[in-house]
C-alpha cells in the first residue's frame, strides 16, 4: 500500500494472530488500515502529521535491540488472583510445562501471575542472546535471566533457581525453536505485534492524536474491530516517535468499564545496558533445578511445555484448528480427555486437576446440537468445554462458540 494512499483503504488479508491470554487461546484479528491523518492534542506534544499506515510500518521498521526502563502491568479479566494457582500448578505438575520439577523459579509458571492484578517490571535487553526481566513484589523479586546459552529463573522469596538451555537455532527474535521466558514478557511490543499482526479488512485503524509516555513523545494508534461477535472494544498503542517501539498497550473490552490489559513504560532509556545486568551466579544455599531434570526447557515448546503470556507454545493440544478469520476467529482443538472438564477430586490430578478446579469456580452449563458442555468467561475471552472434551475459545460471545460447537458436530 502506498504511504499516502486515500482514507479508508483496506490492506490485503494477514493471519490471524493467535493467543492472548495463559489460560485459553484466542484468535483474535483484523483491520482496516483507515488512512486518517493524525492531528497533535491540543497540548503537547506538537508532532508532525502522520497516517496509520505509516504509523504499523513505522512500528514494523522499529530495530531497537538495547534498552533498559519499568513497565507497569495491569490485567482485569475478571478472574481470581491466579497466584495461588500458579503455585499448585508449579507444586503438582512442575509449572506450566506439567513436567515435574515443581520449582518456584520456574518461569512458566511464574509468569502466569502477571494474568490477573497490577505488577511491576523491570527489564532490559542487549540483542537477541541477553535479555532480563524481574517482576518486583513486596521485599522479594523474580527474575528471568537470558545470557547467552543460559536461561535462569530465581525467586528471591523462595531461594529457588530454575536452570535451562536458550533454544538453538532460534533467530533474533527466537521464533524457529521457541523462545525464553525474558523474551517473551508481556511488554508492550509483545502486546503490539499481536495486535499488528492481526491488521486486515475487518476493523477500523487511525492515529489518535499524540501523547507523552515515559518522558518520550508518542503517536496513538487506535484499533477498533467491526464483527459484531468480537468482545474486543478497542486496542490503543502509544508509538514511540523517534523509534516506533511501541511504549504503551491499552485493550478495553466491548462491555465498557476498565481496560483489560493496560501495560506501559513508566521509565524507559535506550542506551545499552551494562554487561553485568545479565549476569547471574546461582547464590550459596540456594536449591537450583534443571530444566531437563524438571521434563521441559524455560522456552516452553522442546518438551511440551505450555508456553508463557503472551508466547505461542501449546504442547499437547491435539489437532489445534481456528475457526473463521478476523476479530471472529474461534481456536478450537481436543483435549483428548473425551470426559470433559479434569477435576483434581477424580480420575484426572496434578496440573489438568487444578486448572479444572479453577475453571469450574466459574463456569456455566450450555447446551446445543453438539450436546452439553460449560461456557467459562472473563471480561474478554469466552471458552466452551464440551462433555466430550473439545473445547472452543476466543475473543468472542458465548453465542458465538455454541454456533461454532453446533457446526463442527454436522461434520
Amino acid at each position: 500500500m502506498a504511504p499516502y494512499a486515500s482514507d479508508d483503504t483496506t490492506s490485503g488479508r494477514r493471519k490471524a494472530v493467535r493467543y492472548v491470554v495463559p489460560v485459553t487461546v484466542v484468535g483474535v484479528a483484523a483491520a482496516t488500515i483507515g488512512l486518517v491523518p493524525a492531528l497533535a492534542d491540543s497540548g503537547d506534544p506538537d508532532l508532525p502529521k502522520i497516517t496509520a499506515q505509516q504509523l504499523i510500518e513505522k512500528i514494523a521498521a522499529s530495530d531497537v535491540e538495547q534498552l533498559s526502563g519499568t513497565v507497569k502491568i495491569t490485567t482485569d479479566l475478571g478472574l481470581p488472583d491466579l497466584g495461588g494457582l500458579a503455585g499448585s500448578l508449579a507444586s503438582a505438575g512442575g509449572g506450566a510445562g506439567g513436567s515435574g520439577g515443581g520449582s518456584s523459579a520456574d518461569p512458566s509458571a511464574r509468569l502466569t501471575e502477571l494474568a490477573s492484578g497490577t505488577h511491576t517490571l523491570r527489564i532490559a535487553a542487549d540483542g537477541p542472546d541477553r535479555q532480563k526481566v524481574s517482576l518486583l513484589e513486596d521485599a522479594a523479586e523474580y527474575s528471568v535471566i537470558h545470557n547467552g546459552t543460559d536461561v535462569w529463573g530465581y525467586d528471591s522469596a523462595s531461594d529457588e533457581v530454575y536452570h535451562s538451555k536458550a533454544p538453538e537455532g532460534a533467530d533474533a527474535h527466537g521464533k524457529e525453536n521457541g523462545r525464553t521466558g525474558a523474551e517473551q514478557a508481556p511488554t508492550p511490543k509483545e502486546f503490539a505485534d499481536q495486535a499488528i499482526k492481526a491488521v486486515d479488512g475487518t476493523t477500523s485503524v487511525t492515529v489518535d492524536g499524540t501523547v507523552h509516555v515515559a518522558g518520550r513523545d508518542a503517536y496513538k494508534l487506535l484499533v477498533k474491530p467491526k464483527d459484531a461477535d468480537s468482545t474486543v472494544g478497542a486496542i490503543s498503542i502509544a508509538v514511540d516517535a523517534k523509534t516506533g517501539l511501541p511504549l504503551k498497550f491499552t485493550l478495553t473490552p466491548k462491555s465498557g468499564g476498565a481496560a483489560v490489559v493496560d501495560a506501559g513504560f513508566t521509565k524507559v532509556h535506550f542506551a545499552k545496558p551494562a554487561a553485568s545486568t545479565f549476569d547471574f551466579t546461582p547464590p550459596k544455599g540456594a536449591k537450583v533445578t534443571e530444566g531437563d531434570d524438571a521434563g521441559h526447557s524455560v522456552a516452553g515448546k522442546d518438551k511440551g511445555g505450555a508456553g508463557l503470556p503472551g508466547g505461542e507454545g501449546l504442547g499437547g493440544l491435539d489437532g489445534l484448528n481456528v475457526l473463521g478469520d478476523g476479530w471472529d476467529s474461534i481456536a478450537a482443538f481436543d483435549t483428548g480427555s473425551g470426559s470433559g472438564l479434569p477435576s483434581a477430586s477424580g480420575s484426572s490430578k496434578g496440573e489438568a486437576g487444578a486448572f479444572g478446579d479453577f475453571l469450574g469456580s466459574f463456569g456455566d452449563k450450555v447446551t446445543g446440537k453438539f450436546g452439553s458442555g460449560t461456557v467459562f468467561s472473563t471480561r474478554l475471552v469466552n471458552a466452551l468445554i464440551t462433555d466430550d472434551g473439545k473445547v472452543y475459545a476466543g475473543a468472542v460471545t458465548k453465542d458465538a462458540l455454541v454456533k461454532a460447537a453446533d457446526a463442527a458436530a454436522k461434520k
